[in-house]
């Protein structure tokens, strides 16, 4: 089966790209395939599909907020052909026969679904798990996200076991004894930071949201002396919320401006964009974190986290793009490729006999959110009613499409 994808531009330049079955067949202008699938791409983008390396799919345990099935729905509306799914689910993702089992569940849906498992057994931040048997599973990272590892000794041996066994660790970087959210992100981020560079090992920052932890993941990057994979030993993400909403938004007392980080200020938002113009931090990711309305109601006692899958694309080109701040080469690699490359799997190349796994997005159409719109089983989205510029229209997995606007 062939489809052809007409006059997109890719790269830079206006090009057809060619699909057989799963792969990428030709990348070239003015191809003729009598018997493809022809889909008009004039004036659209096409890109690698996103991999949002910071998902909460809520499966198993909590599949009345989101499951596999609906996340990967979501997904799919937002560009994303791969993602990584966090462990904190109930039962916590910590052994071996938990990774296979969600492996297992993922066939349901058409996007790729990477298992993160946990650091320590049912992160509690007391006994580590088995990080060779998990990565033997399909695990290809491991994070107590939600917590921190508080231990310093703890995190200092779940480094040197996570390099020996080939696994990246995800950090969320809090001290549950600090005085307050933004001493607790920092001090932790200078710890990860010191113990990487103590034991020379690798360590990536999830959703970094302050001017202080930037420093500390800048500095260890100016002198780190190898790299890993064509990255410093310390990398990072940031979340589109963290680039471009402010505390502000707590005055509405809506549970929906409610995560973790918070919502900081309007220094860290210029240092975040900064960095991400100077190159110091590696990806974008959503931080997809589903909670239903009823949880969201209460404002003294909400949970934290707000969805993101389906407006990764959409709040980037909007703020980064549009604004003249990155150009869409750098908005790839932050979305696309750098994911992928941290974590050591296949993807984010549109060339011939790569996979098929591809986003077509107008990058000039307005839409203003809604959440009852979405596709996730939850609408707890902090983009409520903001217009946003760029959207996807057409979702491509293994040369499958996936996702089409013009039919949700």
């Amino acid at each position: 089966m062939f489809v052809l994808l007409k006059n997109g531009t890719v790269n830079g330049e206006i090009s057809d790209v060619l699909i057989e079955n799963e792969t990428i067949f030709s990348v070239r202008k003015d191809i003729f395939c009598a018997s493809a699938k022809v889909i008009d791409c004039t004036g659209l983008f096409i890109i690698p599909g996103i991999f949002d390396m910071h998902v909460h799919l809520r499966e198993p345990g909590q599949t009345h907020k989101e499951d596999i099935s609906t996340g990967g729905k979501a997904a799919a509306a937002g560009g994303v052909t791969g993602l990584m799914c966090m462990p904190n689910t109930s039962p916590v993702i910590d052994s071996p026969e938990l990774v296979r089992e969600i492996i297992k569940r993922a066939k349901i849906t058409k996007i790729k679904v990477y298992p993160c498992a946990s650091i320590t057994k049912g992160l509690r931040g007391k006994e580590l798990t088995d990080f060779r048997e998990l990565k033997k599973a399909g695990a290809i990272a491991v994070s107590d996200d939600g917590r921190p590892v508080e231990n310093d000794n703890l995190m200092r041996r779940a480094m040197v076991l996570a390099k020996q066994a080939g696994l990246k660790i995800i950090s969320h970087c809090e001290d549950l004894n600090a005085a307050n959210p933004r001493i607790g992100e920092n001090t932790i981020t200078e710890r990860e930071v010191s113990i990487s560079e103590e034991l020379n090992a690798p360590i990536h920052i999830a959703h970094v949201s302050t001017k202080e932890a930037l420093d500390h993941i800048r500095r260890a990057k100016a002198t780190c002396t190898h790299k890993i994979s064509g990255f410093p030993p310390v990398t990072c993400e940031v979340t589109p919320h963290h680039f471009t909403l402010t505390e502000k938004e707590l005055l509405k007392r809506d549970g929906d401006y409610c995560m973790n980080p918070p919502l900081r200020q309007d220094d860290d938002i210029r240092e975040i964009i900064r960095s991400l113009s100077l190159g110091a931090i590696d990806c974008i990711a959503s931080d997809h974190a589903p909670h239903t309305a009823e949880e969201k109601a209460d404002f003294e006692g909400v949970p934290n986290g707000v969805i993101g899958l389906e407006t990764i694309l959409s709040v980037t080109l909007t703020q980064l793009y549009h604004t003249g701040i990155l150009p869409m080469s750098k908005i790839v690699d932050l979305l696309c490729v750098n994911p992928r490359r941290i974590l050591g799997i296949p993807g984010g190349e549109i060339k011939e006999e790569a996979a098929a796994d591809l986003c077509v997005f107008a990058p000039d159409e307005e839409w203003t959110v809604v959440p009852e719109k979405l596709h996730s089983k939850s609408k707890n989205t902090c983009f409520k009613g903001l217009t946003l510029k760029g959207r996807v229209k057409y979702t491509l997995v293994d040369g499958e499409v996936v996702y089409d606007d013009s039919r949700a």
